[in-house]
């Protein structure tokens, strides 16, 4: 999500205000854009204006996706310039709502341990990882950061080894070890002029920087379009045409948990379902030169909808919400055996 680019190749202050131009646009997609403009403005060493973008989102609390990675995002970039005790105050305000979400938890953590509060940190990973992990038979993608966040900070206090570092040693595909990598005794390279340390180190930062590229390059989700029952039938009522592509409510959700489903038993990773308006439609449609009645444009929109960030991963968590919006758990509806 962090547009982590030197300014020497990027205007971060241009960036932000084409971002925040097109959430004029996208009011939808408003949260994913001004976070996305807030990162350039910290980038930029514009906090101030930074902390103003995550006030903006955070001033409409009810109409956010994730108010809780907005309040981390801003308590992180509060504390870069000299406001401690409000950082503090709201990384305890999201420790103690615990988020379903990997992501405020890892924002909190590594914000404390970056200002050399380790014990707070690795208490703050070790929460993150009780409550999102226990009972979870396989730690989904999006958790490893936890697990390998606690594993560095407890490496930094010298803590031994307990289930979760052994879990998080396993999760690491680098041939570099974590212990090795979180030694706090590692001896850099601009700090040796032994050959031998120096080639070394040379091999962790490249299994590093490897394991950084992997995350980035993740692809966008493979997304599924879904529309909610009224948002369907005002598509279909405006556009006719369009009937022949979702006969009906019921068939349409049928058909989404059946081709995630085949595309899942096909090898294909990194599944998401992407739920559409349609003023966004019309909007995408607009910005097309297209006519909404195009059934063509609907898997682009999909597509559109899932590179600006608005995909919900799938098959959802276990004891989550099923993705539907039905208010059941997944398993007791689509992701039942006989959905």
């Amino acid at each position: 999500m962090r547009p982590d680019t030197s300014a020497e190749y990027v205007d971060h202050n241009a960036e932000a205000a084409r971002l925040e131009r097109t959430a004029g646009l996208y009011p939808e997609d408003a949260e994913h854009l001004l976070l996305q403009a807030a990162a350039h403005l910290e980038l930029a060493d514009d906090r101030p204006r930074a902390t103003s973008f995550y006030d903006r989102l955070l001033s409409t609390p009810s109409t956010l996706e994730n108010p809780f990675l907005v309040r981390a995002l801003k308590a992180a970039n509060l504390w870069e310039y000299g406001h401690e005790a409000e950082a503090k105050a709201i990384i305890e305000g999201v420790r103690a709502a615990s988020p379903r979400d990997p992501a405020p938890w890892v924002i909190v953590a590594e914000s404390l341990e970056s200002h050399d509060e380790l014990e707070a940190a690795q208490q703050t990973f070790t929460e993150a990882a009780t409550h999102l992990l226990t009972d979870v038979p396989e730690p989904p993608y999006a958790t490893h950061p936890v697990l390998f966040g606690r594993h560095r900070v407890r490496r930094m206090l010298g803590l031994p080894h307990d289930n979760w570092d052994a879990l998080a040693d396993t999760l690491h595909s680098s041939p570099v070890s974590l212990d090795e990598l979180h030694d706090p005794k590692r001896v850099w390279s601009l700090g040796s002029d032994n050959p031998a340390e120096l080639e070394a180190e040379i091999s962790r930062l490249r299994a590093e920087l490897g394991t950084y590229r992997e995350a980035l390059s993740r692809p966008f989700p493979v997304a599924v379009l879904h529309w909610p029952a009224s948002e369907l039938a005002e598509l279909v009522t405006a556009y006719p045409s369009l009937a022949e592509e979702y006969p009906s409510h019921e068939e349409h959700l049928a058909t989404i948990e059946g081709s995630l489903r085949e595309l899942a038993a096909s090898g294909t990773p990194n599944l998401g379902i992407v739920t559409g308006t349609v003023p966004s439609y019309e909007a995408f449609a607009a910005s097309e030169g297209a006519s909404p009645g195009d059934a063509s444009l609907l898997p682009q929109y999909a597509t559109t909808l899932a590179a600006r960030g608005r995909a919900e991963a799938w098959p959802p968590e276990r004891g989550a919400s099923c993705w539907c919006g039905s208010g059941r758990g997944y398993g007791e509806c689509h992701g039942g055996p006989d959905a």
